[in-house]
């Protein structure tokens, strides 16, 4: 009987938590390997080589980021407003996506490849927004301020140390949806 083979799934899923914790330079073959407790030698079953990898984990932080939530988003339902209650709901949610996110965006300051993807990646999940707040927005203007403040205020508040007087930063995080969504 042949030896069971780690799935590639483990392998892209390790991948993706050492790029979160140490970017990509932290996406080797045999720490990852260590962590999977297997050879080496199994992850050329799956991959060419690290590079193979690391294009891998691109397409599955592409996959999560937006394509999933853009399927939650869509199946949850509901008027434009609750769509994006629920894209915001979907996109804090998510173990682990913010770190990778913030990882991806620090890989592609170095790597030209990786910025263009890092656009692309951006830019849909702007028009994805565009689309929702555009229902009931109806200057171009407004939409596209109101989806500036979104996406900034997904990813920036978390690098934001500053307290917020009387409120915790959760009740802050709501009223800046309800304006959003007003």
């Amino acid at each position: 009987m042949a030896p069971a083979r780690t799935p590639r799934e483990r392998w892209i899923e390790a991948g993706l938590r050492a790029l979160a914790s140490g970017g990509p330079d932290a996406v080797r073959v045999e720490p990852l390997a260590k962590a999977l407790g297997v050879t080496k030698g199994g992850f050329y079953w799956h991959f060419a080589d690290r590079g193979a990898l690391l294009g891998e984990l691109l397409d599955a932080w592409e996959r999560t980021s937006v394509d999933e939530i853009i399927e939650q988003v869509g199946a949850a339902g509901g008027d434009a407003r609750a769509r994006l209650r629920t894209l915001f709901a979907v996109a804090t949610r998510r173990e682990g996506m913010l770190e990778i996110d913030l990882a991806v965006r620090d890989w592609a300051r170095r790597d030209p490849a990786v910025a263009d993807r890092l656009r692309r990646v951006d830019n849909r999940r702007m028009a994805f927004m565009r689309a929702l707040f555009g229902e009931f927005c109806p200057e171009e203007e407004e939409v596209e301020a109101r989806c500036m403040l979104a996406f900034s205020t997904l990813i920036g508040s978390h690098f934001i140390a500053a307290d917020h007087g009387r409120l915790d930063r959760r009740e802050v995080l709501r009223i800046i949806t309800r304006r959003l969504l007003a």
